[in-house]
């Protein structure tokens, strides 16, 4: 085109091409604001040469094409009118290398921050105004124009870093090589990534940089450390650039390029850099690398970095999964945006459908999947990248001409829609007007022929996109679900909120940590390359449980804990329902969890055939148990097995019951039968490797009395041990071993080192925790109980509560002819005559005082809620020590069996022992649930639904409503027969004179 500055002959051409007139109101105002500025100022040059401009129909056009499309360039010429004056005059050719050598002159040894600052942006304003008026005249093409805004960012950067390297120096902790030239051999490296890196820097954009140190290079003299340093570096160059002050900002700074950015500091150690790529870089970062350019700083150690990492970037071997891997974010956002619709109002001209990213990303695909093989593919130009694409042949000439063309026109578009109000949007007008007016500034007569344009320009993208990505499978889900990038996207935030997470940026941060290889697991590209596939399906089923963000984060802890991931993760791909059922333990079983997580080749054993087929019987468990220890040598490895065995049982019978294939019942037998198992089989190891310090008794020995829930055959998940320890001396002095002691001290000794096993905490956690508060005189008394003091205390001495807990007592471990013997005593005591008034008053008396002691602060409190457990327990506990004398066959440690028992006997009447039955097994149902799936109290009110139902539906009702109606009926019930059958009576019996009308 002709030149239409002002010449020296002060004529005017016309250029060949200007916008329209988007706002002619604004133009007309512009145009008055000019004038009266150019008649206010000073010089009389810029006086002279202001009105002319203004007066030449050349230099008319140009003036309202720049007032009546963009209120930041009006501003721009208002505020510095002689330099608008100088431009306009000059032409941008000789203006921009001037103002940049006046830049780099200006601060070459400036030392004020502030003076830095102003003078940073008061060049940014004048370039930003020069490269508009190329621009919007056509003086130069698109590249020239990206280019020039990447010199001036460099230059910017440049002056930046040399002055913190100076201000580094002064206060004694650098050394640099060169005080003239601070950024040579200084070892800070900064790369310019993204647009900036490719020199195609748009018009109102912010800059990707990664910040580096390079030890080696690096003369530090500080107190501190040379990362500190560096750190504050990083963080004066962001405030340099990016502070607004009155004269505006120079670039928003973006750092979270760098390896890692949620754990890494701003500047991190060349070293540092190359060990993450060389082991841990992502596929996304490969693409990202291509772009990569030494922009300031030392540029010769910045070379050197990127020519060590070249390996990464340019993967001999790289496969489709990995290709797959980068393009999955486009895909996502194509899965999130309506697939192939383009909406011309409010489109994306960056991130929709047709736009600038998505040839950006065939080309960056094509680069990677070529460029390892053909080094003519390696370079960092969008348009220079897709010429040699097709002189290579992977990609057709027309193909490449068409996305050369679309992308040149929709980056002018997108300069022309920064350069309104100098904004960092890449959004189309929402409106008729907006689109009208900004296809004037593009040159357009109308929106019609304006938006015809940009369609076709789409249209032309998305053809070629699709033609080269075909096939390839959606991993958007139900949304966007973008995770590879440094920082959180909007719309996936948005996505997680609408599956269900509340804390969606949290599980964001957490994800990312995944993909930057934080854990064993997620170490290898492999590994990560599967859980990117994996992604939307595991996500989705984390948001099927009751609290999305508690499973997910439970997840994590489970990765945290692998020792790898790809094994696992190709099991979870291979079968889909198992991650739906490991997302389900997660969010449902926090005990479960914890296992697994310890444990993760349980998962293995899910996929067995007999995983969720019963447990086997006692003789069964003691085989299997046995089995399991023959290996184990040392005592360690013996509780080790133990613990792994009796977990991974647990385990089994939870998932089984958190999957409704056994109830509560079925649970506490098969929990307890591992439990017996588990001491009776730890117990002789015990009393092994006690006896070779201090021997044996030739013919004594001790029993280990389970009592509570175990005694009963009822335990659940959350259930400790009570245990009684007894002995019988047989008048034994001493004990035969090394160190001999007398049967009180070693029986007492014995006993706690069994309890000592028991809970010690190993690898596999603790077996049990023991309780043994229900022995002989409580806390208080001796760990282990001569059998005739044990009979003597229980005959005269124990409380009724404490004959109330023998109901349940059973023996599990010791000599079997001491057992037999002790469950004779324990029949005696059991069937002993009792004074029936005495003996309601106490029961009555100790429920009295437990109500007072333990108030249920919901219905949901079975144990303590009146008309709960224990009021059932009572029942059957008082009833069978009443009748036990006359009828001992009612004696069971197991509640609903002594209910069998007593209405078998006559003793409870079958309607009321089907109530308090039905009513055990109902809280039972409850207890053994929530213990599994509550860690704490249940909120029935703040619960998820799918926790409401899954109780509902372990209880055996239709829904939690009718739950609710369950619990407050047989609580009436069961408080009814309490009230009836003993605290009537106990009321009677002090002389109370409502007792009658209480019966």
């Amino acid at each position: 085109m002709e030149h239409f500055f002002l010449s020296d002959t002060d004529t005017l051409e016309i250029p060949n091409k200007l916008p329209k007139i988007g706002d002619p109101n604004r133009a007309a105002l512009g145009l008055e604001r000019w004038h009266e500025k150019t008649a206010q100022a000073e010089s009389p040059e810029i006086k002279r040469s202001g009105a002319a401009l203004a007066g030449h129909p050349a230099g008319r056009a140009l003036l309202e094409a720049v007032f009546g499309n963009s209120p930041y360039l009006t501003q721009c010429m208002l505020l510095d009118l002689g330099f608008a004056v100088g431009l306009l005059g000059q032409g941008p050719d000789p203006i921009f290398p001037k103002l940049l050598d006046e830049l780099r002159h200006e601060l070459a040894h400036e030392t004020d921050r502030n003076r830095v600052m102003r003078t940073l942006r008061i060049a940014k304003r004048r370039v930003a105004l020069t490269v508009a008026v190329a621009d919007i005249t056509e003086t130069w093409p698109l590249e020239r124009t990206t280019a020039a805004l990447s010199d001036f960012a460099d230059t910017a950067l440049a002056c930046a870093a040399a002055h913190l390297l100076r201000q580094a120096a002064d206060a004694d902790n650098l050394t640099l090589p060169s005080t003239d030239d601070p950024e040579r051999d200084s070892g800070l490296i900064i790369l310019g990534m993204g647009k900036l890196g490719a020199r195609e820097l748009n018009y109102s954009s912010d800059i990707d940089l990664i910040v580096l140190y390079d030890d080696e290079k690096v003369f530090y003299t500080g107190r501190d450390s040379v990362q500190s340093c560096f750190v504050r570096m990083a963080q004066g160059l962001v405030g340099i650039l990016g502070d607004r002050t009155a004269e505006g900002y120079v670039f928003r700074t973006d750092l979270r390029l760098r390896p890692d950015p949620g754990a890494t500091p701003l500047a991190i150690s060349v070293v540092a850099a190359e060990t993450y790529y060389g082991s841990l870089g992502q596929n996304w970062e490969r693409a990202a690398m291509i772009k990569a350019r030494p922009v300031a700083g030392d540029k010769r150690a910045g070379t050197e970095f990127l020519r060590q990492i070249k390996p990464f970037v340019w993967r001999k071997h790289l496969d489709f999964a990995a290709i797959q891997d980068i393009h999955s974010i486009k895909r996502q956002i194509d899965a999130y945006r309506g697939g192939r619709q383009i909406a011309l109002h409010g489109h994306n001209l960056k991130l929709g459908r047709g736009g600038i990213r998505e040839i950006e990303f065939l080309v960056q695909t094509l680069q990677l999947i070529w460029g390892a093989r053909d080094p003519t593919m390696r370079v960092a130009q969008t348009c220079e990248a897709l010429t040699r694409l097709a002189a290579a042949g992977r990609l057709s000439a027309q193909a490449a001409d068409e996305l050369v063309e679309a992308y040149r026109f929709l980056r002018t578009l997108e300069h022309r829609l920064q350069m309104i109000d100098d904004q960092q949007t890449h959004s189309l007008p929402r409106d008729d007007a907006g689109m009208a007016a900004l296809g004037a500034f593009m040159g357009f007569d109308g929106a019609e022929e304006f938006g015809e344009a940009v369609l076709a320009r789409l249209r032309r993208v998305v053809v070629h996109y699709t033609a080269l990505f075909e096939g390839q499978a959606s991993l958007g889900g139900p949304g966007s679900l973008v995770f590879t990038g440094p920082d959180d996207d909007p719309d996936t935030l948005e996505t997680l909120t609408g599956m269900g997470y509340s804390d969606a940026a949290s599980i964001c941060n957490v994800i990312r940590g995944w993909h930057h290889g934080r854990y064993r697991a997620t170490g290898s590209a492999r590994a990560r390359e599967i859980l990117t596939e994996l992604m939307p399906v595991l996500l989705l089923a984390m948001a099927r449980t009751a609290d999305p963000d508690a499973a997910l984060f439970k997840f994590n802890e489970f990765l945290s804990k692998l020792p790898a991931g790809v094994q696992l993760f190709s099991l979870f791909q291979s079968n889909p329902g198992l991650l739906d059922l490991v997302a389900e333990i997660m969010g449902s079983a926090p005990r479960l969890a914890l296992h697994l997580s310890r444990h993760p080749i349980l998962l293995d054993h899910v996929l067995s055939a007999d995983f969720f087929a019963p447990v086997p019987d006692r003789p069964g468990l003691a085989a299997a148990l046995g089995d399991a220890l023959g290996e184990a040598e040392l005592f360690q490895d013996v509780l080790e097995t133990i613990g792994r065995w009796a977990n991974d049982l647990k385990f089994q019978v939870g998932l089984q019951l958190l999957r409704h294939l056994i109830d509560a019942e079925a649970a506490g037998g098969a929990l307890s039968d591992v439990a017996e198992t588990a001491l009776a089989t730890l117990y002789p190891h015990v009393e092994a490797a006690f006896a070779e310090k201090h021997g044996r008794f030739r013919e004594s020995a001790m029993v280990v009395l389970a009592l509570g829930k175990l005694g009963g055959h009822e335990f659940n998940h959350a259930s400790d041990l009570d245990l009684v320890f007894i002995y019988d001396a047989a008048g034994e002095a001493r004990s035969d071993g090394e160190q001999a002691l007398d049967p009180v001290v070693y029986f007492s000794r014995l006993g706690q080192r069994l309890i000592g096993a028991i809970t010690a905490r190993t690898g596999e956690g603790r077996l049990y925790e023991v309780d043994m508060r229900l022995r002989p005189s409580g806390q208080g008394g001796p760990i282990a109980s001569q059998i005739d003091a044990f009979a003597r205390y229980q005959r005269e001495n124990a409380w009724t509560w404490e004959h109330m807990a023998l109901t349940r007592a059973r023996p599990i471990a010791g000599p079997p002819g001491l057992r037999r013997r002790i469950a004779a005593v324990i029949d005696g005591i059991l069937t002993m005559p009792r004074d029936p008034d005495r003996l309601v008053a106490d029961v009555a008396e100790m429920r009295a005082r437990m109500a007072r002691q333990h108030q249920a602060s919901s219905i949901w409190r079975v144990k303590h809620l009146r008309g709960g457990l224990v009021d059932a327990e009572f029942i059957a506990q008082y009833l069978q020590l009443r009748h036990a004398s006359g009828h001992r066959e009612v004696l069971a440690t197991n509640t609903i069996a002594a209910f069998e028992k007593l209405c078998h006997a006559g003793l409870l009447a079958p309607e009321v022992a089907a109530e308090l039955i039905a009513a055990t097994r109902l809280w039972r149902r409850i207890q053994g649930f929530l213990r599994l799936t509550v860690a704490g109290e249940f909120d029935a009110d703040g619960a998820p639904d799918s926790l409401r139902q899954g109780l509902a539906k372990a209880a055996g009702v239709a829904d939690f409503a009718a739950l609710e109606a369950s619990v407050e009926a047989t609580t009436g019930r069961v408080l009814g027969h309490f009230r009836r059958l003993i605290e009537a009576p106990a009321a009677a019996v002090e002389g109370d004179p409502e007792a009658d009308s209480a019966s």
